[in-house]
């Protein structure tokens, strides 16, 4: 068991957007580092050149940085275990690839990518439980391979998988688990281009690097009894593994593009807020079981461990963040929210308008229980921004009565009269008329939204008509005079 101070990473590979799965991997990784006083590296596994997209590192650290998981080392961090770049690192795995050949642990494929086509399928076609290599090339000479080398053929470098007793190892989320020799492949460590497959190049440079929990997700549980062969062969002591639950779509299966956004880059261009984001996905097959669903990051470091990790993969519940995104909207201060209304504004068809602070918070004030992002605070109440040009047809039905013009006319001129009128003004107004003319509120209120508003919902009725203000109400009025027949 390793005692000493936690050493964790995340190792994404540049493949051109940060997916929520690797979002969830990462967070994991920072609360437990976090919670325990230890370190967060973030390393970049670009050793897969077929993949690599170009910018797709800058990317990365730029939507870490949003989300707010700041790593201890990194490519734009160092540290005492560089470089972070494992194409960097190439002599770094030949010299371990040697020695493992050396030690008779590892040896030189020469063959075809043909014959290890024509392998796979007489293997399938013996119905074989599963393909592997079939150690030809274990069989050549030194004198041999000396030969291929001389003469520049192209090789892999393959892990020796020997027999012997199952490959066994402690996984903190998933217990006791076995996987039989006969079922592990002779992997490739080392590619014909040099470079180091996924698997070699993980348990050097988690070796080297000090890494003493690796936690990441369930897809490579399957490999592990590879890196445990590895970290054997070089005797090397093992990390502490802990394999997180899948993320399944509503339908139960693997979260996938075609269902839906994988990307955090989409969630935040679409307005989450990067808090409701971290808070949803901590809660993807974790839980402090207190009943709580609501953390901010903090909250979040002090409540984590891996032992309240769950097995049974993670339903990724869109509703659930949508309610999450609500719920950390109110209780953002209303400066903040102030901010990001005004960035919203510059790239909304109101960007001329010359609103002022003070008249947008009280929109924002107004609004605060009734819209889910930021951007909601536009779209969902525009007659704060421009009169209403269409009047909902089913309100007009429901709500605007053979009198309502008549009501509306002595409200216009009533107010018409008051210097600057407050809300309760506004709300005097109208109560007083009601009792003069001895007729329910909704008489005057369901109209007069509508009117004002075009529609029949909305903040409280004298917050519309202040934050509104009497001249663009009375100009509305008007408006709605000329306009709604029924």
């Amino acid at each position: 068991m390793i005692n000493e101070t936690p050493r964790v990473r995340f190792a994404p590979s540049p493949t051109g957007y940060l997916h929520v799965g690797g979002l969830r991997t990462a967070l994991y990784n920072y609360l437990f580092a976090k919670r325990n006083g230890g370190k967060f590296i973030l390393r970049i596994e670009d050793t897969d050149r077929n993949r690599y997209v170009e910018g797709a590192v800058e990317n990365l650290i730029k939507t870490m940085n949003w989300v707010g998981l700041n790593y201890d080392e990194g490519p734009d961090i160092d540290g005492n275990y560089g470089p972070y770049f494992q194409s960097e690192r190439l002599e770094i795995y030949k010299k371990y690839a040697d020695r493992l050949i050396e030690e008779g642990k590892a040896y030189y494929c020469f063959c075809t990518a043909d014959r290890l086509t024509r392998l796979r399928e007489e293997q399938q076609k013996a119905k074989l439980p599963q393909a592997k290599y079939d150690k030809h090339c274990l069989s050549l000479s030194k004198e041999e391979i000396q030969q291929k080398l001389n003469a520049g053929e192209r090789y892999v470098i393959r892990l020796n998988v020997k027999p012997g007793p199952k490959v066994s190892f402690n996984d903190e989320v998933r217990d006791r688990v076995e996987f039989d020799r006969d079922s592990i492949d002779d992997q490739i460590l080392i590619k014909s281009d040099s470079f180091p497959t996924y698997h070699m190049a993980n348990v050097v440079d988690d070796h080297l690097m000090k890494i003493t929990h690796v936690i990441r997700g369930e897809e490579w549980l399957s490999s592990t009894p590879k890196h445990v062969l590895l970290y054997d062969y070089l005797g090397w002591e093992l990390p502490i593994f802990a394999h997180l639950p899948l993320l399944l779509n509503s339908d139960k299966s693997k979260l996938s593009k075609r269902q839906g956004d994988v990307a955090v880059e989409d969630y935040r261009d679409k307005g989450y807020f990067k808090e409701s984001l971290i808070n949803f996905v901590a809660l993807l097959g974790w839980s402090a079981g207190d009943n709580v669903e609501f953390y901010n990051l903090q909250e979040l470091i002090e409540k984590f461990s891996l032992d309240r990790v769950h097995k049974a993969g993670a339903v990724f519940n869109v509703e659930k963040l949508n309610w999450l995104n609500e719920e950390h909207l109110r209780s953002k201060p209303n400066e903040e929210l102030l901010e990001g209304l005004k960035k919203a504004l510059t790239v909304s068809k109101y960007k001329n308008l010359n609103l002022t602070d003070e008249y947008l918070l009280l929109i924002v004030e107004a609004m605060k229980e009734r819209v889910s992002f930021v951007k909601d605070y536009i779209d969902s109440c525009t007659y704060f921004y421009e009169d209403p040009t269409e009047y909902d047809e089913t309100v007009i039905k429901k709500r605007w009565k053979e009198k309502s013009p008549e009501y509306l006319e002595k409200y216009k001129e009533r107010i018409s009269t008051i210097e600057n009128p407050t809300k309760e003004d506004f709300e005097k107004t109208l109560k007083d008329l009601a009792e003069e003319l001895e007729v329910g509120l909704g008489q005057f209120m369901h109209p007069l939204r509508l009117a004002v508003s075009g529609v029949g919902g909305g903040p409280g009725m004298f917050d519309l008509l202040y934050i509104v203000g009497k001249d663009r109400i009375i100009s509305r009025i008007s408006t709605a005079f000329e306009k709604i027949k029924k």
